[in-house]
């Protein structure tokens, strides 16, 4: 079941989501099974010594992972999540690609990995979500 019609009214659902809307992360594209998300990396994003906040890679997973679930199914919230941070990004742009791994009748389960622009494996998240 897709809820959104298209990537414009996800858009406009989720980004009453101030606080990812507010770090920067903006949704690129959506399908029925499949979240896109980035994020122009800022000073505002980097801890005391420089690299990326872990609660910044977290937030773009999280938010990829929101979107998709609710594309799958409407409503939907997070029942479980685990992060593996895989390496420091480098770059200066993050992408997030969220993929549906399965979809039962009272749960999903959503991997999303994270990359930075210049290719490197910077994260992968998995996330249950529970169907209201």
């Amino acid at each position: 079941m897709v809820n959104y019609d298209s990537v414009e009214s996800a858009r406009e659902f989720f980004y009453q989501d101030k606080f990812a809307v507010n770090t920067g992360i903006r949704l690129d594209d959506l399908t029925e099974d499949e979240a896109f998300c980035s994020l122009e990396l800022s000073d505002e994003h980097r801890n005391a010594y420089g690299g990326v906040m872990g609660g910044v890679i977290f937030t773009l997973a999280d938010f990829a992972f929101a979107i998709l679930s609710n594309q799958i199914h409407q409503l939907t919230v997070a029942q479980q999540v685990s992060i593996n941070y895989l390496s420091a990004p480098k770059g200066d742009k993050l992408f997030a690609k969220a993929t549906c791994r399965k979809s039962g009748r009272t749960s999903s389960i959503i991997i999303v990995n994270i990359s930075d622009d210049l290719g490197r494996d910077v994260a992968q998240f998995v996330g249950t979500g529970f169907k209201l």
